[in-house]
């Protein structure tokens, strides 16, 4: 299916589109047919909207399914307002979310869907950037680097004496949090003067024109674009479906999740999705190049689901 291989790369026009559906059709209904509203994380959106897709062929379109990217944290604000069924996420929720969804009255369920690996990349002609440590990686994206760490040899002086073009996720992104959390110190704490981008294919396309350039976001994307960049090791730990099942890609490694409304899942379109979503994650994940729990552990989310739906609460 070339299409779900590759649909995801055109990850801001579905984005926009979902974006426009909300704002003519906020109700459960679009144009006469059920609808699960998912928005949130560009990191878990490849894994959910291939489910989507074949979800939505199954049910011969009469079940929509729109997906969006507004990122882990714009996409909280949108579920815990209660304006999705379903929230991406490549972190867990945060207490002022948490908090958010308390005041809304929304309830939740979390379910870990995949792991991944944030991955660190340059273009292919920088030749000279094989490996980087945590603490080099602080040197360049910690606050107090910014207008003062401006060049590759400041950081390494081995490296070459350009400058430092970055590029990394918004401010709304569970990988920018994780990433600045792991590599700062504190979840948030970033330099500033980068280009940031909630579509990963901008950072790509960012790395991929320019020779000097730095960026990070979810594995799933690299190997999508491993012909047009080039992955740093990590504290000598290149990232793979190997090293991250076997935990030696630290510290950038982590499980992500959707976060399913517990009202909402009382409606069968999403219940089924769900429940589709489970069944074939193992499968999906590994179609879209992330890395898949164990059959157990997608057997376990699978069971609590089936519990939360049979009791209605």
């Amino acid at each position: 299916m070339n299409f779900k291989k590759n649909s995801w790369k055109l990850a801001g026009l579905f984005a926009l589109v979902a974006s426009t559906v909300a704002l003519v059709a906020p109700t459960v209904n679009s144009q006469g047919r059920p609808t699960v509203r998912i928005d949130g994380s560009s990191t878990v959106y490849p894994i959910t909207e291939a489910v989507a897709e074949e979800f939505q062929d199954l049910k011969k379109n009469g079940v929509r399914v729109t997906v969006g990217i507004s990122g882990t944290g714009g996409g909280f604000k949108k579920f815990c307002k209660g304006e999705t069924d379903i929230s991406d996420a490549s972190r867990p929720i945060k207490d002022k979310e948490k908090a958010l969804c308390a005041e809304n009255g929304i309830e939740y369920m979390a379910i870990p869907v995949a792991y991944d690996a944030i991955t660190v990349v340059v273009n292919k002609g920088n030749t000279a950037v094989t490996d980087i440590k945590v603490e080099e990686l602080n040197k360049i994206w910690k606050p107090e680097s910014e207008g003062t760490v401006t060049k590759w040899s400041q950081v390494n002086s081995a490296w070459p004496d350009l400058p430092l073009v970055l590029y990394g996720p918004g401010a709304d992104s569970g990988t920018f949090d994780y990433f600045t959390k792991k590599v700062n110190g504190k979840s948030g704490a970033s330099r500033t003067d980068y280009t940031p981008s909630e579509d990963d294919n901008v950072l790509v396309q960012g790395v991929e024109t320019d020779r000097r350039a730095l960026a990070y976001f979810g594995l799933s994307y690299y190997l999508e674009n491993q012909d047009k960049l080039k992955a740093v090791a990590i504290n000598g730990v290149t990232p793979s479906l190997t090293t991250v099942r076997n935990g030696t890609y630290t510290p950038l490694s982590r499980p992500i999740f959707i976060y399913v409304n517990k009202n909402a899942v009382k409606r069968t379109e999403v219940s089924e999705f769900v429940t589709y979503y489970l069944q074939n994650a193992e499968r999906l994940v590994t179609e879209v190049k992330s890395v898949p729990l164990s059959s157990a552990d997608y057997a376990k989310s699978l069971a609590e689901l089936e519990v939360l739906v049979g009791s209605g609460n």
